[in-house]
């Protein structure tokens, strides 16, 4: 069977099926869905202009959009109904404005922080919209502002200027309209790309002809993919042209290696696709975050139960001494109304819930963030990359972290591909020194029998790509690919003799082995994700028409024709050898096809090319119906090499007690074969491998093995699952989906093998959502985005295949090796920093402010406050502000050097040991303890109210001075007691606070009658460092408040002592912590070896029981467990090997290419 009579089959088979057949015709698409540009006219709808705006305020929008934004947090709505509260007249116990000042001056510090980032944002949106172009108008060229261009407008943009907006090019100083682009700012990728005006443009090289362009184009209406374009240029007069991605120069693309390019805006301002794709991040908040606020939920519903029955208790009160102490004029409507009194009380104890927490946080975590990005131990001086935190939202969730989930190309290897071998007519040949050395070139020479497939495979492997050669001046060549896989095939070529050196539009030229060749380029079939192939069809400088095609080996094997059975059998087997090795392959295939078939061909293709709509499906079963009928010529295979300090960074991170997935699209072995020599996968474990062809197969065997598992007692069985993309299809759908998922969380590893971007997130969004674990995941290409931003925290990496993931991760490394310490230093020291930030927090306020309750005991339930209004108010701004920001900037319980060489210490951490609600709560009723010795031993000692030795008495105010100085202390001194690490910083936080309460009292007692301000505090100073009752009680209250505290500190550290606080200890003392953890490890590894032991035998029992029913061999030398093989032989021979890949595998295909 001919090419000519299958490509006719399968028309005719189309043509017959019960679906509907695809549809080449150009699709008659609405002006509602579409765009109309005319050339040269006046435009039938007015199009938005080319200013952009990537502020967030101006000056009439900034209050609302301040104030709504802000007043979207719980906290802020709570303290502003307290403010406004206090407004009522007889109703604030703590005056009008003792809450408004706080919540103003807090508002005040965000505003300005807002304001700031803004006007940064001003600054740069009007240096770009100012930024010159030339415009032509009326048939001269003039120059206008970027902002000033519009839709349909005809542009000039010269050499190294960034393009204004989205154009279509025209015509360009280089011939047949070409130019070469650099999309740096679209995709991160600095390597140069094509692109090509319309043969029907190309001409138009000077003003007047560019004024005679007469026609419309209509094209897709503005979308933000980047790499997608359908529109169609009607010429008046002339024949349909289709309009691709080829044509279009997108704003943020510079302009390179042309002179000049002439082109029309088809989008403009916020429309282009650039402006379309700077959205935000989705919104994502730290655990840390969601149980503080549910804390403060409990704590609200605490605070309206204590207001409820202290307004009951002063009703009850008033009513009973009403009528007998009637000198206190308590008989008032206002003294009875149960409504007022809650309004009291409410007013009374709402600092229970801390009002600076918020901004606290915020400011703490923005210089975390700092530190990360200017960590010299994470910059990456080969790249001149630092690490950068994108967010500070989720510093401490780095330290709860309990799966990564990780791309493999590009994240743990380098992404720097290299072509090592190739499989030709039954023979792996590698390339040498130079191309005379290797074996292929003699056999070229020497006229063997494969010497026409070899030649026709590096003709293919020179001619069939995107490639784009840079010639230097000292003869050298350069190539500029999309993807280094793309560079390295072409590089593999030269290697062989086979120098690709010209690209035009119209032809490619290579010299083969000295001999010029030109190849006369017909049609470019472009890589994507589901086709997974790419070819190009040529005429050969015989004349001859040919299609040539490489991709993963499941789509080409389906396509070749029956009877080239010549290579297939020794190239498979040649490509599990390249696949075991770790290496990537690709195979490749050539086709002839007739002149006929290529003209009826060429028809469907155009009409597919030119559809508005459906036009990649078109497209697609275009490309269908001439790839087909191939012949294979051999396979390739490149090496990726893993990055520097990968096996280190995953053994840390597994000690750690984190669990590792890959999801990658390579072949099965390929992902295997990095997982061990990354260390991954141990020699000692099984490797659980599932490759199901279809749904019900896939459940029995997801089934049988969390059977299995069941058998046993073990929770984290020491096995690897590895999963295609096919199975996984199957087992991510609902009615399997929680028992593949109980499966996978028993697994100490998974890998995850031709997965799509969304299966990725997919997988993700599994295990974050059933698990309720905090999950990482971590990539370096577009393809990677979706499962970044689908994790609890998603990390970019900064690599080869440009910036896609690390604009859309909340943070990015340069090397995945830098991981281990953003997580086991960074994330472990931050989430104790925070951790205790928020503790000490809630902890003060409920110290201080519950003192008013049991005031309110003392003083029949009045509502009296017992601290001067101001000193209420300034409690968290000033007095006790500084403490937390020590806390949560300097705090750190061991060295960075010893939290990298002991991963255990990461567990308390990862185990959420420091903050959850049990913690929470201790620390809640801690400060309820401390608010009781607080108020009722000064009270003690003030009962005789004679505290003068000349018998003088004051009032409430001096005992609530005397509280408030002790509380001062206490909450200072309780700061010193929870820190564990001192720096002069600390110190001068905690002491700085206790002196500057008392600098303030002596200042304030000082203020009236010189302002008429504070009059009840005048003198305060004299009374309350003259008594020797207080120097007494200042050291005798705080001592009781906090013996408690320190005692069980002591039996903590002594009886029940953590590995961490061994390890602190140790470095205290200036010893090696080794010997610690080596006793923690040899407990731990008994008790482990125990477990393994009873696992292992109830594991044998249950595998002796299926053993019968079950499909499956075992492989002693990696303890592979391979899933549904018909056949029970022996497999040492050789032959039987090699049936047994062939039946195991699917070859699904590695996307390996980026064209």
């Amino acid at each position: 069977m001919n090419f000519r009579n299958v490509y006719r089959a399968l028309r005719i088979r189309w043509s017959h099926d019960d679906e509907e057949p695809p549809n080449f015709g150009s699709y008659a698409s609405t002006d509602d869905e579409k765009r109309i540009i005319v050339l040269n006219g006046s435009q039938p709808t007015k199009y938005c202009n080319n200013r952009i705006s990537t502020a967030k305020y101006n000056v009439l929008t900034f209050i609302p959009s301040f104030l709504f934004e802000q007043f979207r947090r719980y906290s802020n709505i709570f303290f502003l109904l307290i403010a406004l509260l206090q407004q009522i007249p007889d109703v604030s116990p703590t005056g009008r404005y003792t809450t408004l000042v706080p919540l103003v001056f807090i508002l005040s510090v965000s505003a300005i922080k807002e304001i700031i980032e803004d006007v940064k944002r001003h600054r740069a949106d009007n240096e770009i919209n100012h930024r010159l172009i030339e415009r032509l108008e009326n048939g001269a060229w003039t120059t206008v502002r970027w902002s000033e261009l519009t839709v349909g407008d005809i542009i000039k943009v010269v050499i190294d200027t960034f393009f204004p907006a989205d154009l279509i090019l025209l015509s360009s100083s280089e011939p047949q309209g070409m130019c070469f682009i650099e999309t740096a700012n679209l995709d991160g990728e600095t390597n140069l790309k094509i692109r090509q005006g319309m043969t029907s443009t190309a001409k138009l090289l000077d003003t007047k002809d560019l004024t005679q362009l007469q026609g419309k184009i209509e094209c897709e209406l503005p979308n933000r993919l980047l790499y997608e374009f359908n529109g169609v240029l009607k010429e008046y007069g002339k024949p349909l042209v289709p309009l691709g991605n080829d044509q279009v120069l997108q704003r943020g693309a510079m302009l390179r290696n042309t002179a000049w390019i002439f082109g029309v805006v088809i989008y403009s301002g916020h429309e282009t696709k650039l402006m379309k794709n700077s959205t935000s991040a989705p919104l994502k908040r730290s655990t840390v975050d969601k149980l503080t606020n549910t804390q403060i939920l409990m704590l609200f519903m605490i605070l309206i139960t204590l207001c409820i029955t202290s307004g009951l208790c002063n009703l009850f009160w008033t009513q009973k001494h009403s009528i007998t102490d009637w000198y206190l004029g308590i008989g008032d409507f206002v003294s009875l109304s149960l409504g007022y009194n809650l309004l009291t009380f409410f007013i009374l104890y709402n600092n229970l819930i801390p009002i600076s927490l918020q901004v606290t946080l915020e400011l703490v975590r923005f210089l975390q963030a700092i530190f990360i990005n200017y960590d010299i131990e994470m910059y990456h001086e080969e790249s001149n990359m630092p690490a950068s935190a994108r967010t500070s939202n989720l510093n401490e969730e780095l330290g709860l972290i309990k799966y990564i989930f990780s791309d493999k190309t590009g994240t743990l290897t380098r992404n720097v591909m290299e072509f090592k071998k190739c499989s030709i007519a039954k023979r792996i040949y590698q390339t040498e020194h130079t191309p005379e050395q290797s074996e292929l070139v003699q056999n070229i020479l020497r006229k063997h029998e494969s010497s026409r497939d070899i030649e026709e495979f590096l003709v293919l492997l020179s001619v069939c790509h995107t490639v784009i050669p840079e010639k230097k001046e000292d003869g050298s060549i350069i190539y500029h690919a999309a993807s280094p896989d793309e560079r390295a095939l072409v590089d593999g070529a030269r290697k062989f003799g086979y120098i690709f050196d010209t690209r035009t539009p119209e032809y490619v030229e290579i010299n083969a082995l000295g001999k010029r060749l030109r190849y006369e380029v017909l049609n470019v079939l472009e890589f994507t994700s589901s086709r997974k192939r790419m070819s190009i069809i040529v005429r050969t400088p015989g004349g001859r028409i040919k299609l040539f095609t490489k991709g993963a080996d499941s789509v080409i094997y389906e396509r070749l024709s029956p009877r080239d059975q010549s290579y297939r059998e020794s190239t498979l087997q040649h490509l599990e050898e390249f696949a075991s090795e770790g290496l990537r392959t690709l195979c490749l295939a050539v086709a002839d096809i007739d002149d006929e078939v290529y003209e009826e061909w060429t028809q469907t293709h155009h009409k597919a090319s030119i559809a508005l709509q459906y036009r990649e499906s078109k497209l697609e079963d275009s490309c269908n119906l001439i790839e087909t009928n191939l012949r294979l010529l051999g396979a390739t295979a490149i090496e990726d090499k893993l990055q520097e300090g990968v096996p280190e960074t995953i053994a840390a991170l597994l000690e750690a007690g984190i669990y590792i997935w890959v999801l990658t699209g390579d072949k099965q072995e390929t992902a295997i074969n990095i997982g061990y020599s990354c260390k991954l996968i141990s020699h000692n474990m099984d490797i659980l491998i599932l490759n199901e062809g279809s749904l019900d197969a896939t459940r029995d065997a997801v089934l049988r093995h969390v059977d299995e598992f069941k058998t046993t007692s073990t929770k984290d069985a020491n096995v690897a699952l590895v999963i295609d993309g096919k199975t996984l299809k199957y087992a991510l759908t609902c009615d399997l989906r929680g028992d593949f998922q109980e499966l996978c969380l028993v697994c100490r590893v998974v890998i995850c093998c031709r997965v799509s971007p969304i299966q990725k997130a997919e997988v993700v969004d599994m295990v974050t959502q059933s698990t309720k674990a905090v999950t990482l995941a971590i990539g370096d290409g577009a393809n990677d985005v979706a499962m970044i931003q689908k994790a609890s925290v998603g990390i970019g990496i900064s690599g080869v295949e440009g910036l896609q993931a690390a604009c859309a991760s909340d943070y990015s490394i340069a090397q995945f090796r830098f991981l281990r310490r953003l997580i086991l230093v960074h994330g472990a020291w931050n989430y104790a920093r925070i951790s205790k930030l928020i503790l000490y927090s809630f902890y003060k306020n409920v110290c201080l402010y519950v003192i008013e309750l049991w005031f309110a005991l003392y003083s029949g339930w009045s509502g009296q406050i017992l601290f001067e209004r101001w000193t209420i108010g300034l409690y968290n701004v000033v007095f006790t502000a500084m403490p937390p920001f020590a806390i949560g900037l300097f705090e750190k319980f061991c060295t960075a050097e010893t939290m990298l060489k002991y991963p255990l210490l990461y567990k308390p951490s990862q185990n959420a040991k420091l903050f959850n609600v049990r913690v929470f709560w201790i620390w809640i009723f801690n400060a309820l303890l401390h608010s009781v010795f607080l108020f009722w031993l000064p009270l003690c000692a003030f009962e005789t109210e004679a505290i003068w030795s000349d018998g003088k008495t004051s009032d409430y105010l001096m005992l609530g001075n005397m509280v408030y100085t002790y509380v001062i202390v206490t909450v200072c001194l309780k700061a010193g007691l929870i820190t564990s690490s001192w720096t002069w910083l600390t110190h001068a936080a905690i002491w700085g606070s206790i002196l500057l309460w008392f600098l303030f009292v002596v200042i304030y007692s000082h203020i009236w009658p010189s302002l008429n301000f504070a009059s009840n505090f005048a003198g305060m100073d004299s009374q309350l460092l003259s008594t020797p009752v207080f120097w007494l009680a200042l050291i005798l209250v705080p001592i009781t408040s906090l013996l408690i505290d320190v005692i069980c500190k002591l039996i903590h550290n002594t009886v029940f002592k953590t590995l961490t606080d061994a390890v602190r200890e140790s470095e205290i003392q200036r010893n090696d912590p080794s010997q610690v953890m080596e006793e923690s490890r040899s407990s731990e590894y008994r008790f482990k070896h125990d477990l393994d032991q009873r696992s292992s035998t109830k594991r044998q029992q249950s595998q002796a029981r299926y053993f019968n029913s079950r499909q499956s061999v075992e492989f002693s030398a990696r303890h592979l467990r391979v899933e549904h093989l018909d056949f029970d032989e022996d497999l040492d021979s050789r032959d039987q090997q090699r049936e047994f890949y062939r039946r195991r595998q699917r070859w699904q295909g590695s996307e390996i290419l980026h064209m």
